[in-house]
């Protein structure tokens, strides 16, 4: 009688499918997934989940910097520094001010975005390294004229103005008081002026 059960049971088993095997497996997967918490980071919180440029300053275009700060200092161009970690709510927060530096200023000046977690450690660096100008705060931007010299380092979450004020010194432009406000162009703008009238 035993032997019976046993091999209706295996006939039994037999005739189920691979689709009746893969819908099993996948509500298997599913259900786990339920009961695991997801791993979400917020821009408000100190948890990681990718680069802070990419996810919160929409902007994957800094990573990596189009000119390390060797080669900018090299050919006397302007150089901005932000020092950041990824897993920081006060760097996330700054990212979105990166790229409005970026919008400005990023083809007169190498913007180079520096995860301070990524130094090695050791008692000295030479000038035409990052680290050198890092102070020990995130997130620090530091802004080196032409001519390699410091002409700003900011701690912290700070201002936009601040910043465009120092930058328009090192390329001589005019004081925002005195010029048009800097404003973003339409999408529609950009086509009008690729089209022949």
């Amino acid at each position: 009688m035993i032997l019976i059960r046993l091999s209706k049971n295996i006939f039994q088993f037999s005739q189920v499918s691979w689709r009746q095997i893969a819908i099993c497996l996948l509500i298997l997967v599913a259900s786990f997934s339920i009961w695991t918490s997801p791993v979400s980071a917020t821009i408000n919180d100190d948890r990681y989940e990718g680069n802070i440029y990419v996810l919160f300053g929409g902007n994957g275009s800094l990573v990596p910097p189009r000119m390390d700060l060797a080669t900018s200092l090299k050919r006397e161009k302007p150089a901005i520094l932000v020092f950041c970690v990824d897993d920081s709510s006060d760097c996330k927060q700054f990212s979105g001010l990166v790229t409005r530096l970026q919008e400005f200023y990023g083809r007169a000046a190498s913007i180079i975005p520096v995860s301070v977690d990524s130094f090695i450690d050791q008692d000295k660096y030479s000038p035409n390294e990052p680290a050198y100008y890092y102070s020990g705060v995130v997130p620090e931007t530091v802004i080196l004229d032409q001519k390699g010299q410091v002409v700003y380092d900011g701690k912290g979450q700070v201002p936009y103005e601040e910043m465009d004020d120092v930058l328009r010194e090192v390329f001589n432009l005019l004081p925002r008081s005195e010029s048009e406000v800097l404003k973003r162009r339409s999408f529609n703008e950009f086509n009008s002026g690729m089209t022949q009238e």
